[in-house]
């Protein structure tokens, strides 16, 4: 039997794979991962909900399943940590929010149905920002959430739970959403692979109102192949979802290792408008000049993006004020704090406002899809800078000696969920404090098996699963 140190590093993958061929029982790894989330919580708080009772009598099941050679799901007996904003019946779903403190939902989130039919085991949910609008994890019900690289920094938001427990091996996979890089971010920021798939490849229901044209759910995981694995689980239509996308044609997990040559890829240090830190400049070039070396086509590009920071906010808080206006007043009571600086621009923002922000995206579509009608990839930074001491708060206000606004620390992320492509964060290497820092992939629209096959063609080359924090 593997150890149990050796158990909380395996990947999703490989832990299915041993469970099939009965060399793990699924009772022997929900234990291990419990007794480190005993160990290691306490330190990061990235899960704020645990439901230890029904995963150890799920595993009990599963394991029962292998010895009666009962079929198999291909998450058969592996346990997956829940971002805090998706319902899982019968268990406390808070959004982050005093307003849903006691709040438990009556039926699974599309994608916690899809998890438990492919044989997953639900270990609990994972710290969120209050309803996930902002890219740290902090909030008035369960407090902070720490980087597992170094406690006194952020781990990102709004998946930021997520992905402190999966760096830190309480759990082997996670599952988050990305409305302006809730994944890719504290996917970055800790040292892990984010996929942001295609808007509407993963279906959302129930979700609460807002994020409609902006989010996507999609995989925190330590590798390239359980994130096509999970995709392989998630995605696909569901009536519930009205914005949901037909079947993908293929199987991402049988061919996500299929080589990526004779794309193109183009480089972008700042899209033409964002202020990245020196150093982390220096790595991200390195990387994205990494496929060059390995006989792909990378040119670096001069692009014109629009700015879509502002309209991300503007509409954020229109949508967010829409759905919640009626409790407004007693959600201004037991609100995080700082969200109060900027709720009051609803006031300001009219219809025609909203629908300005809508034509400046089909403007923003334009010069994005200009690259794509050349170049099969977009390669930039993930973030301009890496995790951040915790003490200040939602965001630096100054990056390489520069003033930046709300957003300018998120510069590569909100784009891409105006357009909807999928995009991935892949580790790309670490700062002199030892900080992971990431290498953003964009593929065409669909094109989720794309960024994952140039994912892969990455990991192979520039391997990062054995980097482990020092938690």
């Amino acid at each position: 039997m593997a150890g149990k140190k050796e158990i909380i590093w395996m990947s999703g993958l490989e832990l299915a794979q041993s469970i099939k061929k009965g060399e793990l029982s699924p009772v022997e790894v929900v234990d291990a991962f419990f007794k480190r989330v005993e160990k290691v919580n306490p330190k990061l708080n990235a899960f704020v909900t645990l439901t230890e009772e029904s995963a150890r009598k799920d595993a009990e099941k599963a394991e029962k399943a292998v010895k009666k050679g009962e079929k198999l799901g291909p998450l058969h007996g592996v346990p997956v940590a829940i971002k805090d904003n998706m319902p899982v019946k019968g268990v406390r779903t808070t959004w982050g929010s005093k307003l849903y403190a006691d709040y438990v939902p009556e039926q699974d989130y599309i994608v916690v149905e899809r998890l438990r039919r492919a044989g997953a085991i639900i270990m609990g949910k994972t710290n969120v920002p209050e309803f996930c609008l902002i890219g740290i994890t902090e909030n008035p019900l369960f407090g902070v959430t720490r980087n597992p690289w170094n406690t006194g920094r952020t781990s990102g938001g709004s998946s930021g739970g997520s992905a402190a427990a999966v760096a830190s091996g309480m759990a082997p996979i996670a599952v988050g959403n990305d409305g302006g890089g809730s994944i890719r971010i504290p996917s970055s920021f800790c040292g892990l692979y984010g996929l942001k798939p295609h808007q509407g490849r993963v279906p959302r229901w129930p979700a609460l109102p807002g994020w409609e044209t902006l989010s996507a759910e999609g995989p925190l995981t330590r590798t390239v192949a359980d994130a096509a694995l999970l995709m392989d689980v998630m995605a696909g239509p569901d009536n519930r979802d009205s914005l949901s996308l037909p079947e993908p044609s293929v199987s991402y997990f049988e061919k996500f290792e299929e080589d990526a040559k004779g794309k193109k890829f183009a480089y972008s240090p700042n899209l033409g408008y964002a202020v990245v830190e020196p150093e982390i400049a220096e790595i991200v070039r390195k990387a994205a000049f990494g496929f060059a070396d390995l006989g792909y086509d990378v040119e670096e590009v001069k692009l014109d993006f629009l700015d879509m920071g502002p309209d991300w906010v503007s509409q954020l808080v229109a949508e967010t004020v829409a759905a919640f206006g009626d409790r407004m007043e007693e959600w201004k009571k037991v609100v995080y704090p700082p969200y109060l600086d900027f709720l009051w621009l609803a006031d300001h923002l009219k219809a025609v406002d909203y629908v300005k922000i809508q034509y400046k995206r089909k403007e923003h579509w334009d010069r994005v899809m200009k690259v794509f009608e050349k170049y099969d990839f977009l390669l930039t930074p993930m973030l301009p800078v890496a995790a951040f001491p915790l003490e200040v708060g939602m965001g630096p206000n100054e990056i390489a000696g520069q003033a930046v606004g709300p957003t300018g620390w998120v510069p590569f992320t909100i784009p891409f969920n105006f357009t909807g492509q999928p995009a991935a964060t892949v580790p790309c290497g670490f700062t002199k404090e030892n900080l992971p820092v990431g290498l953003q992939i964009v593929g065409n629209r669909y094109d989720e098996l794309g960024v994952l096959q140039a994912s892969r063609v990455f990991e192979k080359a520039f391997p990062w699963r054995d980097k482990r924090p020092p938690i």
